[in-house]
């Protein structure tokens, strides 16, 4: 992360860096979509920055099983698998990304994955 940069900047670089991503504020933070499909959205009202992405099947277990300091089930969406990740305390950008990209991935129409 560049000095000063914030880590929904860093995270909005991450997002529309994917091909036909647009971002849109809903319930209060920004929201990152293709299509009219969320893929990750940022939360902060539990005064905690996180984002929220979409998760292959079994993961969301894995990840917040593994580190539930970083990793957690989100309201309204854990049910569907969704996975909370900590913004707020140093997170590991790279890990971020993957996990920003994957989810992307499940939601983004076939014809655009071949251009990640």
């Amino acid at each position: 992360m560049k000095p000063q940069e914030q880590p929904t900047d860093r995270l909005r670089e991450l997002c529309l860096a994917l091909p036909e991503v647009v971002e849109q504020e809903t319930w209060g933070d920004p929201t990152f979509r293709v299509g009219d499909k969320i893929f990750a959205m940022v939360k902060s009202g539990d005064e905690r920055l996180s984002v929220w992405i979409k998760a292959p099947q079994g993961s969301q277990m894995v990840l917040v099983g593994a580190d539930p300091a970083r990793f957690f089930v989100p309201p309204y969406v854990g049910s569907k698998g969704w996975v909370g990740i900590r913004l707020d305390e140093d997170p590991d950008w790279q890990e971020v990304a993957d996990l920003v990209r994957r989810s992307y991935q499940l939601i983004a129409p076939k014809r655009l994955l071949k251009r990640i």
